[in-house]
């Protein structure tokens, strides 16, 4: 509980059930130690000006070390006084600060964060159904960017990669006139070969044709005379 608010028992009672469901939220990651109503147990920040959030999240090591830190507000404590006093505080202990509101004040827990300029890691809105209390991520600060330093090296290994590309292309165009040169030097060949052959046999045709109508018309000529002595 703060030390300058002094909530309705309602409220109270509220403001206690959210930090134990969200204990057994954190529990899956964390070892969670929490600081329901006046209880102070699980203390963050310097010894001798110790602060108590609501609830305490620590590494499952054994070292124990602070991993982060929850604050649960509700309708009478969303104000000035407690943002200066709390949220400032413990979003400067270089751990992720946690804070959940009710529903009806998102706009307000805004206004305060940006006006008193706190980063908050995330902002959770809760509100009952019933018997339930449900919860809805409102906002979220990613990590801080790496300097530029850190970036140079990892984008400068990839520049070399592409030359080899236009290595290979030369390779594969010198090789292929060497085939077309071979095949395209023999039909021209045999085509020659065939059309030189062509009139040797065209000619000797002729020449067995002339002989043989040279033998053919002498014996039609002494064949002639016969015919009339036999009409006598």
């Amino acid at each position: 509980m703060s030390p300058i608010l002094v909530r309705p028992v309602r409220e109270q009672l509220e403001h206690d059930r959210v930090i134990r469901l969200l204990q057994a939220k954190y529990k899956r990651k964390f070892d969670v130690a929490i600081n329901p109503g006046n209880e102070r147990t699980a203390p963050v920040g310097p010894p001798a000006a110790p602060w108590y959030p609501d609830l305490v999240l620590q590494s499952g090591e054994r070292t124990k070390k602070l991993v982060g830190v929850v604050e649960v507000e509700t309708a009478e404590s969303l104000n000035n006084l407690e943002a200066m006093s709390q949220w400032v505080t413990f979003s400067k202990l270089r751990v992720p600060f946690h804070l959940y509101v009710p529903a009806a004040g998102i706009d307000s827990a805004r206004r305060l964060c940006t006006d008193l300029q706190i980063q908050a890691a995330e902002m959770w809105a809760y509100h009952s159904i019933g018997e339930q209390i449900r919860f809805t991520l409102v906002s979220r600060t990613g990590p801080p960017e790496r300097p530029v330093r850190d970036r140079e090296p990892v984008a400068a290994p990839a520049k070399p990669a592409p030359p080899p590309r236009p290595v290979a292309a030369p390779a594969a165009a010198t090789a292929r006139p060497k085939i077309v040169r071979t095949s395209n030097a023999r039909p021209p060949a045999r085509r020659g070969a065939a059309t030189a052959s062509k009139p040797r046999v065209v000619a000797a045709k002729k020449k067995t044709a002339e002989v043989r109508r040279a033998t053919k018309r002498p014996a039609a000529r002494q064949s002639s005379p016969t015919r009339p002595q036999k009409r006598k």
